[in-house]
């Protein structure tokens, strides 16, 4: 997730990435062997600014089953304009661009915009550092927010503005995609250290070790914190994060006040539609 997006890492479909199961715990604690010494703990407020973060968002977020949908999605569509809100390091708004789609971008990190341009494809795609705001009137096709970003807008306000954005950017008739975690599935109980421990190895920052920590649930509000450990240096930094868990009828409603008119409802990444087992809530939206 970028500055603003506040991305947990994707819970399944890690692919290219070397990730080791977690040590052993005895009585809540771990292993000794596990155990690093902190030099330094630099607590950060926005997600991906640090070089160090950017460089380990690829290896949390590859190309995988929700990455494949979206490109799907947008064939069958045949967007020939796609407007990407919170596009991160570009990995899907530069595939989109490389399949033939005339793609812009949008994303608040310069840091990460400045990866996602170095991409193969990248030079294919207008890039805009900036929020939802900055999708002008564009009559696009297709407007995605994908990542789970759509949570990051705890506010109603601020979840209103930017559907009034992505209205703005799309022709009528245009489509707005995108994915929210379905609270039934409640996936804050993992977030404990003990259940979210994961090492990673990533080339130029070595063994990085990787924990969320439930801080609080206030209704539909969660927030948790997300430490990553160096090994090698021994910092650790920490980013703060509060997610928004809209069920559907809060999701439907907000669309409605939008002017969207909700296409689609999909329980995963496969298109199965939504029961109670679903774990994501997956919207293709009409523009009125």
């Amino acid at each position: 997730m970028s500055a603003g997006r506040a991305r947990t890492e994707r819970e399944s479909r890690r692919r290219g990435q070397s990730i080791a199961n977690a040590p052993a715990h005895e009585n809540g604690t771990l292993h000794a062997h596990f155990i690093v010494t902190i030099h330094r703990m630099t607590e950060i407020n926005t997600l991906y600014t640090d070089p160090r973060l950017v460089a380990l968002y690829d290896t949390l977020n590859p190309f995988a089953a929700d990455t494949e949908f979206y490109l799907t999605l947008a064939a069958s569509l045949q967007a020939g304009y796609i407007v990407d809100i919170g596009c991160g390091t570009g990995l899907l708004t530069c595939e989109l661009a490389r399949r033939g789609h005339t793609v812009t971008g949008i994303d608040p990190a310069r840091a990460m915009l400045d990866v996602a341009r170095r991409r193969p494809g990248g030079e294919r795609v207008r890039w805009i550092e900036g929020d939802a705001q900055q999708a002008s009137d564009t009559q696009a096709d297709l407007a995605l927010m994908t990542g789970h970003v759509a949570q990051v807008f705890v506010d109603d306000r601020d979840w209103q503005a930017a559907l009034a954005a992505a209205h703005r950017a799309l022709r009528p008739g245009g489509r707005l995609a995108f994915e929210s975690r379905h609270p039934q599935s409640a996936p804050w109980e993992t977030w404990t250290p003990e259940a979210s421990l994961r090492r990673i190895s990533v080339d130029g920052n070595g063994t990085v070790n990787i924990w969320q920590e439930l801080i609080d649930v206030s209704g539909e509000r969660v927030r948790f914190v997300t430490h990553y450990q160096f090994e090698t240096t021994g910092d650790e930094l920490i980013s703060a994060s509060e997610l928004r868990f809209r069920p559907p009828s809060t999701l439907a409603q907000t669309l409605t006040n939008a002017g969207f008119s909700i296409e689609h409802w999909y329980g995963d990444w496969s298109g199965a539609p939504v029961d109670e087992q679903s774990r994501e809530l997956i919207v293709v939206a009409v523009r009125d």
